[in-house]
């Protein structure tokens, strides 16, 4: 992130073309058509895309701290590795994007749709997700920890082994018929918030509330 951080003082070519390893720190790509992308490595600190195409783009290994991703699309692309710290990307879409190893920690990303994205060990630890769609989502190995999943859809979403919820919220947060059991840093007030069901299980310790299931009519 150091080296990342360096680059971005260098003068930044934004009138360049898309290519792998590219500096377009601070830059203003908005509003723009820029599907299938080659942004491998690239460096994107702090970069305006907001409602700028970006589906089927490989932004693997690229550094996005801090861009603006306001209504972007990111759909199907890959982005592994990829660092999002500090985006904002609030109704942005990552629908069916590979992002196995990326970090959201401390992103803005309320609303966001991430159905069939595989964030097998992503980070979004501090994350703002209220309401964020994780339908069909892979979530091996994700960390919640001290993350706001208000409203966020989990029922849905499927993983192998444990997720991480240290202190997050799960304000209406959807669980229902997930296997939860082997959950790290879940508590019994965390669950009294959220919305399960009789399918969900809990780990040893914790009970299925009485209001289950929620009502959201």
């Amino acid at each position: 992130m150091l080296a990342f951080a360096a680059g971005s003082a260098r003068a930044a070519d934004c009138s360049g073309t898309a290519a792998p390893g590219l500096d377009w720190g601070e830059c203003s790509k908005k509003n723009l058509m820029l599907q299938y992308s080659d942004l491998q490595g690239a460096n994107l600190f702090s970069t305006d895309f907001a409602m700028t195409d970006l589906t089927s783009s490989n932004l693997a290994s690229a550094n996005l701290e801090k861009a603006t991703l306001l209504r972007t699309w990111l759909n199907g692309s890959k982005a592994e590795k990829a660092n999002f710290t500090k985006v904002e990307a609030y109704r942005s879409s990552f629908a069916n994007i590979s992002a196995a190893g990326a970090t959201f920690y401390s992103a803005e990303l309320q609303r966001a749709d991430f159905t069939g994205a595989d964030l097998t060990g992503v980070s979004f630890e501090k994350a703002e997700l209220g309401r964020a769609n994780f339908s069909k989502a892979n979530l091996t190995g994700v960390k919640f920890s001290y993350a706001n999943l208000s409203r966020a859809q989990l029922d849905e979403a499927v993983f192998d082994g444990p997720l991480g919820f240290d202190h997050a919220f799960l304000f209406l947060t959807r669980i229902e018929g997930l296997d939860l059991s082997a959950a790290k840093g879940l508590e019994q007030s965390q669950i009294d918030l959220a919305c399960g069901d009789k399918s969900t299980k809990l780990p040893t310790g914790l009970t299925t509330p009485p209001d289950w299931p929620c009502d959201f009519e």
